[in-house]
């Protein structure tokens, strides 16, 4: 009987000692697999970074071969301290002065008689630009010509009661009725001169006919009337404007405004028409914006022997020379645009000569000298004389070598692949 009882407490203990066994050895195989996993992740994570960086790298890298090099044309340069205008761009019209630009009407309706003038017609101030009937003038003349008479008559009533009222032969009361009377006629026979002198008709005569006269010197515009039309009061007959002291409106955005006076100097082209530029002066700046475009007005005369030729209403393309600055820049051809940022490619040291590793069934073959650049993001800032203002946002090394030409190429190369392939 106890010899049964060893024995079966024997094979438990055996029983338990080899589960512990293989429970340790479980936990060793799980720690182990959880190390290579460990192993495993931070390879593919080192791996993808480097792809990652690899791939960075070669969007802002190019390499040419020194026939590529030499078959494309690329000129290097240096960035130079140059004396650049700083300019502002604006855009506006031509126009003149309103007292020279003016709309003829008439004070008093009537038929169109004749017309003296075409479009396009140089009149001098007073000149007749046409006629026009209507009968109410011989009306006005007939008074003019009445209180004239009676203004005569009554002057020499006035003389001979004023004599006889000094000696005091006739009441002064009499002397008072005969002045009160001649002054009223002589205010009557002025509002009838002030009335035919505002419709430019003579007091002598009698006519039914009202002239239609220039106001000012310049050129006839639109005419607005037809021989035998009814032309209405207060409705514009005629156009005619004086080109002689033509002046540009140009509209300038609110964050220009604090670099802007008067006094500088303008350079305009007309926007429709290939002309050569044209220079003009700041003289007048607006204190309120131009309905909701948010930009403020401003004005600059044009020499009159500039003007010559311009109409008002032409559209035309403007800087305003702000300063003039010594700053950094390169050719304006160095400086390449690729989607909303600018770039420039500076040249990196030549590679040496690379061998590539064949089989023993090729025959080496020995490559090209490459040579690399790199692109490097910049601000454009002012464009004038063919150099452009630059500043780097990256740190650049001092001395570099930048492409000043065919950079356009280097970057059509940079984003059809990178860098070149063997």
């Amino acid at each position: 009987m106890k010899i049964d009882l060893r024995a079966d407490l024997t094979a438990k203990f055996a029983k338990i000692f080899t589960q512990s066994s293989q429970s340790l050895i479980s936990l060793r195989v799980l720690r182990f697999a959880l190390a290579c996993l460990a192993v495993t992740l931070i390879a593919c994570n080192k791996k993808k970074t480097e792809e990652i960086t690899k791939e960075e790298k070669s969007q802002t890298e190019v390499s040419l071969t020194e026939s590529q090099y030499k078959t494309v044309g690329i000129e290097t340069g240096f960035v130079e301290d140059r004396n650049l205008n700083k300019i502002i761009k604006a855009n506006g019209y031509t126009t003149v002065p309103p007292q020279n630009s003016a709309e003829v009407s008439t004070l008093i309706g009537g038929t169109v008689k004749d017309i003296y003038v075409l479009e396009g017609t140089f009149v001098n101030k007073g000149k007749v630009l046409a006629t026009i009937q209507n009968l109410e003038v011989i009306e006005m003349q007939e008074d003019y010509h009445s209180a004239i008479a009676n203004v005569e008559y009554l002057q020499l009533e006035y003389n001979r009661q004023k004599t006889l009222s000094d000696e005091n032969v006739n009441p002064r009361k009499i002397f008072q009725e005969v002045k009160a009377k001649l002054a009223a006629e002589k205010a009557r026979a002025q509002a009838a001169k002030n009335k035919l002198d505002a419709l430019h008709v003579s007091t002598k005569g009698s006519t039914s006919l009202v002239p239609i006269v220039a106001p000012i010197n310049g050129y006839v515009g639109k005419i607005n009337i037809a021989k035998g039309a009814f032309a209405n009061t207060g409705v514009s007959l005629f156009e005619v404007v004086d080109n002689s002291q033509m002046h540009l409106d140009l509209n300038v955005y609110e964050k220009d405004l604090g670099s802007i006076s008067v006094g500088q100097v303008i350079d305009f082209v007309l926007t429709n028409q290939s002309n050569k530029s044209i220079k003009g002066k700041i003289f007048g700046i607006n204190k309120s914006f131009s309905n909701e475009s948010k930009t403020v007005a401003v004005h600059a005369k044009i020499d009159p022997a500039d003007a010559k030729g311009l109409i008002p209403g032409m559209y035309v393309s403007a800087n305003i020379n702000i300063t003039n600055a010594t700053v950094p820049a390169l050719p304006k051809d160095a400086v390449v645009r690729n989607a909303d940022k600018y770039f420039v490619f500076v040249q990196e040291e030549k590679h040496t000569k690379e061998k590539h590793e064949h089989t023993a069934a090729e025959k080496e073959e020995s490559h090209e000298n490459e040579i690399h650049f790199k692109a490097l993001e910049v601000i454009p800032g002012t464009t004038d004389l063919g150099f452009t203002e630059i500043k780097f946002v990256d740190k650049m090394e001092p001395n570099a070598k930048i492409v000043t030409k065919n950079a356009f190429y280097l970057l059509s190369a940079m984003k059809g692949g990178g860098e070149h392939e063997h």
